[in-house]
């Protein structure tokens, strides 16, 4: 397969990895979801990590409708990827995409699941111990004697079942010869083949004739360094014949580098122009000796290495070694996502035919304390079970919701989680909530309210989210004030539109507006719930009941924020100007809400 062939990869790039890897090294590396080595051959990571996701999972990739839907699909790999226990998770982490089918997708969900199952049952000590032996093994670079230290790390806490079959299929035994055997090699060793790699060595310690040699070489090298010094010392004016300086630089020679004084003579030139000559030529051609011993001893070493790991791999097709890559690998990745489900307080979401409903769903991209809500549109059952009150239950069978209410009353927020909910369970991954449930959808449109009001914003909008929801398949809609893109009047008419053609579609949506007052009567499936503002907090912040009051229209609650701009003007024209305003939007409704606020610091 040609590498030009794979989504974003042109004549340029084709010959950059070519160079650097090969085309067959390239096409494997790709065809593996390596970010490293297409990183390490000059590609910037965004680039590496896009040309990876659409050459793995192309349809997937599809589901991104729009590049606000693409955005929190970057968003959340992110974060999952901040989990990740070595950089090679957190690479495959980066290069996930949505699955194309729900057998797919459960199977993920099992084997996620398993891993952050298996992550909280460990107790500290254990989590300690197994993410020291993760970052053992970033920090040598993924070489094999650390994937098998790993491997037995892995073994000794007891992740050996579930999502860890494969670490469990590992033989205790032969990962310890092997990690004997590979104790002695820097780098990784084929023990089929020659070393891998210009830097590669056997280890010191490994074998005592191979220390041996290099020491004599590193003493024939300093010496050869200093070529000069040593004629200097040898003919210190006493010897008077060539013979006698011959002698005297072999003995020293023999003497310093610990080399057989017979074998120094055998590397002397049999002609020399003059005494420098000699000495020069000695230690010049001893080194070259001493290099290719080394050499020989090295091969010799590698070779009983490669022994010692064919023997430990019994009749195996793969060697220990190579299993435990691939399972440390493996391990990693699934622990990785694991950690970041746990830490999170995600659960598995159920998967349903055609519907999304959250109980208790939170953010992902919010910090610190915040209101968890329940929501959904289609078919669904979380409104019979119990947790939260009645009122609290999203109700099914809705096809479309139109969401009203408070500004700043968290409407956005609550379209991005019902996103990150979506793109999450369709790539098999927990969602952020108390429980949920998601259908498959072909095509998620989330489209954030963008504050431009000009027709080519109206135009490249439309050519944005509509397209999507006439194609073939499953739709989720989540569109955000529509209204921000054209005048009031014409964007109630539009968003009529998309409402009634949701429902002709078969799609599910929910659309956030301030235009309820201005919809025509909306189709059977659809219907309106608000987010209600309650007042201001002692510090004149907005309180907001952010858990959507079903089938009740939303009030944007302007006096609150009027009122707040009444109190904080330190200006005596400013404040008179928002005085007025206050008027506009119902004075006796301001003053309430500033003799509130007043009240709840004075009662604090």
């Amino acid at each position: 397969m040609s590498l030009q062939d794979y989504w974003g990869i042109g004549p340029k790039t084709s010959e950059r990895l070519t160079e650097a890897l090969g085309t067959e090294r390239a096409v494997a590396a790709i065809e593996s979801a390596d970010v490293r080595a297409l990183v390490d051959a000059g590609l910037h990571r965004g680039r590496a990590t896009r040309i990876l996701r659409r050459a793995n999972g192309e349809a997937g990739m599809d589901a991104l409708a729009t590049g606000d839907a693409r955005s929190v699909y970057d968003d959340l790999l992110t974060l999952a990827a901040d989990a990740a226990l070595t950089a090679h998770a957190a690479d495959r982490i980066r290069v996930m995409t949505p699955l194309t089918g729900r057998d797919a997708v459960e199977s993920r969900l099992d084997r996620v699941v398993g891993a952050r199952d298996a992550w909280t049952g460990l107790d500290e000590p254990d989590r300690g111990t197994v993410a020291d032996a993760f970052a053992a093994y970033d920090e040598a670079d993924a070489s094999d004697l650390a994937a098998v230290e790993t491997a037995v790390a892995l073994r000794e806490a007891g992740l050996t079942d579930g999502p860890f079959a494969d670490v469990g299929g590992l033989d205790g035994d032969r990962l310890r010869d092997a990690a004997d055997a590979l104790a002695d090699v820097r780098g990784s060793i084929d023990p089929d083949g020659e070393l891998d790699g210009d830097d590669i060595e056997i280890a010191a310690g490994a074998d005592a004739e191979l220390d041996r040699l290099r020491d004599r070489l590193v003493a024939a090298s300093d010496l050869a360094d200093s070529a000069f010094d040593v004629l200097e010392s040898v003919r210190d004016g006493s010897l008077r014949d060539f013979e006698a300086l011959e002698a005297a630089t072999i003995d020293r020679v023999a003497r310093e580098t610990g080399v057989e004084p017979a074998t120094v003579r055998a590397a002397a030139p049999d002609e020399a122009l003059d005494a420098a000559d000699f000495v020069s030529g000695t230690l010049r051609d001893l080194v070259d000796e001493l290099e290719s011993a080394v050499d020989e001893r090295e091969a010799a070493v590698a070779a009983d290495i490669r022994d010692r790991l064919r023997d430990e791999a019994g009749t195996d097709e793969d060697t220990s070694v190579a299993r435990a890559a691939t399972a440390v690998s493996d391990a990693a990745f699934l622990l990785s996502l694991g950690r970041f489900t746990a830490e999170n307080d995600h659960v598995r979401p159920t998967l349903v035919d055609d519907g999304i409903a959250v109980r208790g769903a939170r953010n992902p991209f919010l910090a610190g304390e915040v209101q968890p809500v329940s929501y959904g549109v289609g078919s669904h059952s979380l409104a019979g079970e119990s947790g939260p009150a009645s009122a609290d239950a999203p109700p099914p069978g809705d096809r479309v919701s139109v969401l009203t209410g408070a500004n700043s009353g968290g409407k956005t927020t609550l379209l991005e989680t019902l996103c990150a909910v979506a793109l999450l369970a369709s790539m098999g991954l927990p969602v952020p909530a108390e429980a949920a449930e998601v259908g498959t959808f072909d095509r998620i449109v989330f489209h954030r309210r963008h504050a431009s009001f000009n027709a080519g914003v109206l135009e490249s909008t439309l050519k944005s989210v509509v397209p999507p929801l006439v194609a073939d398949g499953r739709t989720l809609m989540l569109v955000d004030e529509f209204e921000a893109i054209t005048e009031p009047g014409r964007a109630a008419d539009l968003l009529n539109g998309l409402v009634t053609l949701t429902v002709d579609r078969g799609a599910l949506g929910v659309y956030v507006t301030h235009l309820a007052a201005d919809l025509s009567p909306l189709p059977d499936a659809a219907r309106v719930d608000g987010i209600f503002a309650e007042g201001l907090t002692n510090d004149l912040d907005l309180r907001v009941d952010y858990q959507p009051r079903f089938e009740t229209v939303g009030k944007s609650t302007p006096e609150f924020i009027v009122s707040r701009l009444v109190a904080n003007a330190s200006d005596r024209g400013v404040r008179a100007g928002f005085e007025h305003l206050a008027g506009a939007v119902g004075e006796e409704a301001v003053q309430r809400t500033l003799s509130d606020a007043e009240w709840t610091a004075n009662d604090d």
